[in-house]
């Protein structure tokens, strides 16, 4: 999950409903989560060293563990203790990232984040890449808190970032959801900018990637956007096409196609999937496409996001309702 976009601890549940399971059913991380909040470090020590280099899983790992650690010490205990660990030094970068976004939203939209407290930030995320080099997770780490300098950081900085992640993982989903909300209207870019970074990387994409899904991801980029702006003032003029319109239900077909259609028959989905394939659900639905979000529900089996279901409504609401229909339950 970006910072930004936080999800509430567990969303309600019942048997048939879906389950808002922050960790996407990865219990040994909800084991090591707990021990964070009860001040243990060691079974998160533990977890990352049997993650290996399982990059999709260790970057999705990460960034729920930083969440979890961003309001108390126990990166900074954990540090103390192991100077030297390199996980310790990735966990305390991705933490720091957290921490300053959370000070830029209590501050509000539009404030202006202290600088040294950013370039502090920057270092620790150098810093973790020079204890890990073969991680791309310290350069995730860059490229998210590259959106919180007034103005961006230059281009050849920001490039040099991007070449080092893709140098480590080039397919790296959530290092190319960052740079995609980088180049947003919302931050530094427009949205033009954002569809073609993320069209560019879903055509490249190797089957079975989850990569195509980056263009779902723009459009709720875009309508998040857009609806915030006009916040108050009623419907935005033309605005009900946004994700049924010929091109929106093309690039949903394309995407089930390049992704689901490249993955191995009957392949469980990983929980490192559950965020990306909720996008991929959600425009769906709203591109009225039921012979694809009912395939799509049912790799799911129950497993929701928060985002970006809390964009359009309640999510459990959303999620039930579409689920529910023949077509989904066929």
């Amino acid at each position: 999950m970006a910072p930004g976009h936080r999800r509430p601890r567990r969303g309600r549940s019942s048997r048939s409903g879906p389950v808002f399971d922050p960790d996407h059913g990865d219990r040994a991380l909800t084991e090591a989560r707990h021990d964070l909040v009860i001040g243990r470090w060691q079974g998160v020590r533990d977890l990352l060293a049997a993650t290996g280099d399982h990059w999709p899983r260790r970057t999705h790992r990460l960034r729920l563990l930083a969440h979890a650690a961003a309001d108390s010490s126990i990166v900074e205990a954990w540090r103390a203790a192991e100077p030297d660990h390199p996980d310790a030094a990735v966990l305390r970068a991705a933490t720091e990232v957290v921490r300053v976004f959370d000070a830029a939203i209590a501050a509000g939209r539009g404030a202006v984040v202290d600088r040294a407290r950013l370039d502090g930030t920057v270092l620790a995320c150098l810093t973790a890449a020079d204890a890990r080099p073969a991680d791309p997770m310290p350069w995730v780490s860059l490229l998210t808190v590259a959106r919180l300098y007034e103005g961006g950081v230059g281009r050849r900085e920001l490039r040099g970032w991007w070449d080092e992640l893709r140098r480590r993982d080039p397919h790296n989903l959530e290092g190319h959801v960052q740079l995609l909300r980088y180049w947003s209207a919302r931050w530094h870019g427009t949205h033009g900018a954002m569809y073609d970074v993320a069209r560019d990387v879903a055509g490249a994409a190797p089957p079975g990637s989850p990569l195509p899904v980056l263009v779902q991801i723009a459009r709720v980029e875009e309508y998040r956007h857009i609806a915030e702006g006009a916040r108050g003032q009623g419907p935005v003029r033309g605005f009900d096409q946004h994700w049924k319109h010929e091109l929106a239900v093309t690039e949903v077909r394309r995407t089930r196609e390049r992704w689901i259609g490249g993955r191995t028959p009957g392949r469980p989905v990983d929980p490192e999937e559950v965020e990306p394939l909720n996008y991929l659900t959600h425009a769906a639905c709203h591109a009225g496409l039921p012979e694809v979000y009912g395939e799509l529900f049912e790799l799911l089996g129950g497993r929701a996001s928060w985002v970006p279901w809390s964009y359009t409504g309640d999510p459990p609401e959303q999620f039930t309702r579409w689920r529910g229909t023949p077509r989904a339950t066929s």
